[in-house]
């Protein structure tokens, strides 16, 4: 993580342009840049600026913006909706993968089995982006049912629930192509298990042997599959909140790396890895939780 975050650091600093003038504007001087850029501590070599950031981390003061405006306050503002938006995302591809894989395994000839191979390897190779501007053709300019365009409230969120329905599926739609997939090859390789021959012998429902004897062994696999969705959707979910105008921390990745503000990308990717490892963490206790009596 430290040498991702120096990493990222060195990449916006190395940026063509300077931040500051582009802040103060056309009209300031020489002078007053060079004075902005002392009060800010620009003026000094990398290392030692990536350095005192990184003591500011560990403090939980990420420092301020070249507008000087508080990082903190920022990612409080602003990373909250960010987390709404992909958490319903993972919501909404959890229960996509599970549904669509357990249809698919336990009906791998029928309809629907024969629907879901092509579309879920078309959905994988279109990006969010092209999604989310073909939902605003659809459902918003063609049948008028979603607004294409996120409004605020007082308290900086979406005024409405019906603002988040496609930015929601714009980043869901092409995770759960993958999910559904691998969802689907983890219960088949269950399902190929001794035990579970024996409980289709015994005569067991088969919505029973789903639940009870196919779907524990795979939800390992399943599990680290979306996790690691997890992390697509936070990235994902950068490129979607703009194009939908949402008060997420797009907007603020955006607008710092036009202004050549590394600590605020940093702090941007900081934060978004802090989740990403919690979600493998979790991924990784729930596997271990899973295998336990079994090595």
């Amino acid at each position: 993580m430290l040498i991702v975050l120096f990493v990222v650091w060195a990449a916006v600093d190395l940026l063509p342009g300077n931040g500051v003038a582009a802040v103060l504007g056309r009209d300031a001087t020489p002078a007053q840049i060079a004075a902005r850029e002392h009060a800010l501590g620009l003026d000094r070599p990398l290392p030692v600026r990536f350095a005192s950031w990184l003591g500011g981390l560990f403090t939980g003061d990420f420092g301020a913006t070249v507008r000087g405006a508080s990082i903190n306050a920022l990612l409080d503002t602003k990373f909250p909706s960010t987390l709404l938006l992909g958490g319903v995302a993972l919501a909404v591809t959890a229960a996509a993968a599970l549904a669509g894989g357990a249809w698919w395994t336990m009906r791998p000839r029928g309809p629907v089995a024969r629907v879901l191979g092509p579309t879920t390897t078309m959905v994988i190779a279109i990006p969010e982006f092209v999604i989310a501007t073909l939902l605003v053709f659809v459902f918003s300019l063609g049948a008028g049912w979603f607004p294409a365009v996120t409004q605020i409230d007082h308290a900086g969120r979406p005024a409405q629930w019906s603002m988040l329905v496609l930015p929601v599926l714009a980043l869901a739609i092409p995770q759960s192509g993958w999910n559904i997939r691998v969802t689907r090859a983890a219960l088949a390789e269950a399902a190929a298990l001794p035990h579970v021959h024996a409980a289709e012998l015994d005569g067991l429902p088969a919505r029973r042997i789903m639940t009870h004897h196919i779907l524990p062994i795979a939800a390992p696999t399943i599990a680290a599959s979306l996790v690691t969705s997890a992390g697509m959707l936070l990235g994902g979910a950068l490129v979607v909140e703009t194009i939908f105008n949402y008060p997420g921390i797009g907007s603020v990745l955006a607008s710092s790396v036009t202004d050549r503000d590394a600590s605020v990308v940093v702090s941007v990717v900081a934060v978004t890895g802090a989740v990403i490892t919690l979600a493998l963490l979790l991924a990784d206790a729930l596997r271990a939780w899973a295998v336990r009596g079994r090595l």
